[in-house]
């Protein structure tokens, strides 16, 4: 692009290849990027709430994704337009800074642009509209602060943190388990928290599943599970209070360098060769044993003799154990990875107090389990299920309850869900738009409107007359002063979130407004759009 002036000296921009250009300006470029937007929220919109639908998604390989995750459904979505990415990309943030909220923060910045089109059809200027927006955004934070509850739990008292995670899982496919998996998740977080610093690293907490069984036999592991068996059949199956030697050397005698070949004519070479073998195997063992490990963990593998050696000197085995796994093994079991047999000393040996190996139904699929650790820090959510599709979902939704565990422990402040939140938003943001003069006002006002949009869809969702419900819910907010009635979206006969037992975390709910606020914003600001033409 290049800026020139004519005869008169009046300024005109020359396009490269301005023919093979297609150009939107002003209200076009706006109407565009709205209609962009919208039809994102759109998609999403019917996955809102407890009622949500599912979607069913189709990788270019031909893997099939079922779920009705947010930040899942837009990860995968094939998008091309520049508006709909920043859409994709909004969710995706509100998923790495909170974990949950996803959809609702997508559908929140559709409703905001949908109110600012019909303000820029009014014609008022889209930056006064965005200006507007951040103002009623600051009140929104603001209010939510004021009708937010803190939420006291300890170690023994759980109970606060199962119904936050429960209200999470309620909107997804598994919500006929909520209970268990809103516990084990929350046991899981506690078992990796620091709770003098509020942290949590969730690193620590491995999420794992395997097909076969059904999501009831779902388990919490305080330690590591490994998808590997004992090397040989008849080593021992449960071992306890095992002394873990972990290992990134081979079992098996040192190669040279440089190429070589050895020539063997008779069959007392050979047996030498062999003896020596025998005998390098000998003292690797020795070693292992003399250290007093009672259980290898080695990165390699190793060949059959070495493995009938370790089963004849009664020392069990696993072999071809990963990178990372061989990692959570060193700081569960507190032990040293060892790259080198002359380097192994006791303390470098990791404890555990049970080693057991696990089989699945009639399959011959076996799984090793490192409990009772030294450092319990690490833990494993082990998942079953009835196919593929099903664990990844469950995998999806445990990952959204532990971030809804953390984010508590982090600040446990909670505002009430079913929409009630939002409502008592919009009502706030309505009552303050008078005290702003300009056209400010006008986006203010449309911001309150746009609050709305999240329990209209949660009413909708559940096949109750949009606008009746909410019209009926927010006169009972005002009337009775109480910022804790939503949408009875599973019908249970009152509209009080706290009988209900639904609820949000504050920050999830903070960072979705001012996350879809800065996003509206920045499209508001886009007037001009210059997209080279397809071929």
């Amino acid at each position: 692009m290049a800026l020139a002036f004519d005869d008169f000296g009046r300024p005109f921009i020359i396009l490269r290849e301005q023919e093979s250009k297609s150009r939107l300006r002003g209200l076009d470029a706006h109407k565009a990027n709205v209609a962009a937007g919208k039809a994102v929220a759109r998609s999403l919109r019917t996955s809102l709430g407890p009622k949500g639908m599912d979607k069913i998604l189709q990788s270019p390989d031909g893997d099939v994704t079922i779920t009705n995750d947010g930040a899942t459904i837009l990860e995968q979505m094939d998008v091309d337009n520049q508006i709909a990415k920043l859409m994709v990309e909004l969710s995706r943030s509100q998923d790495y800074e909170i974990g949950d909220g996803t959809t609702g923060v997508v559908v929140l910045a559709g409703s905001l642009l949908e109110q600012a089109e019909k303000l820029l059809e009014r014609g008022i200027q889209p930056i006064r509209i965005a200006e507007g927006y951040e103002m009623a955004s600051k009140i929104a934070f603001d209010h939510l602060e004021h009708i937010s509850t803190r939420f006291e739990f300890t170690a023994a008292n759980i109970e606060p943190l199962v119904q936050t995670c429960m209200t999470t899982l309620s909107s997804k496919i598994v919500n006929r388990c909520k209970r268990m998996l809103a516990e084990i998740a929350v046991r899981a977080v506690l078992a990796v928290a620091d709770l003098e610093r509020k942290d949590v690293n969730l690193d620590l907490i491995k999420v794992d599943g395997k097909v076969g069984g059904k999501l009831e036999d779902t388990e919490l592991i305080y330690g590591i599970a490994v998808d590997k068996d004992m090397s040989h059949p008849q080593m021992p199956k449960r071992i306890e209070d095992a002394n873990i030697a972990i290992l990134t050397c081979p079992f098996e005698p040192p190669k040279p360098k440089t190429k070589h070949k050895v020539d063997i004519d008779t069959v007392e070479k050979f047996q030498t060769m062999r003896g020596q073998e025998q005998k390098y195997f000998d003292e690797m063992v020795q070693k292992c044993k003399d250290v007093g490990a009672t259980l290898v963990i080695c990165q390699w593998g190793f060949d059959d003799e070495a493995n009938h050696l370790l089963m004849q000197r009664n020392l069990p085995a696993v072999r071809w154990v990963g990178g990372v796994e061989l990692e959570l093994i060193a700081i569960a079991t507190g032990g040293r990875i060892v790259p080198r047999f002359q380097e192994l000393t006791p303390d470098k040996l990791g404890q555990a107090g049970l080693v057991r190996e696990k089989s699945f139904g009639t399959t011959k699929d076996r799984m090793l389990c490192i409990e009772r650790c030294a450092n319990s820090r690490a833990v494993t959510i082990f998942i079953h299920g009835g196919n593929k599709m099903m664990i990844e979902e469950a995998k999806r939704s445990i990952h959204d309850a532990l971030c809804v565990a953390r984010n508590l422990i982090r600040n446990n402040s909670i505002v009430y869900g079913g929409g009630s939140a939002e409502i008592s938003c919009s009502v706030a943001v309505e009552a303050a738009a008078d005290r702003y003069a300009g056209a400010e006002q006008y986006a203010i006002r449309s911001f309150a409107d746009a609050l709305d949009g999240i329990p209209l869809a949660l009413a909708e969702n559940s096949g109750l007359p949009p606008i009746d419900t909410l019209t009926a819910v927010k006169s009972q907010q005002i009337q009775e002063n109480n910022p804790y009635c939503g949408i009875d979206c599973n019908d249970v006969g009152t509209n009080d979130m706290r009988g209900q037992n639904v609820f949000e975390t504050l920050i999830g709910k903070q960072q979705q407004i001012l996350l879809a606020t800065q996003v509206v914003k920045m499209i508001l600001k886009i007037d001009d759009v210059i997209t080279p033409s397809e071929f």
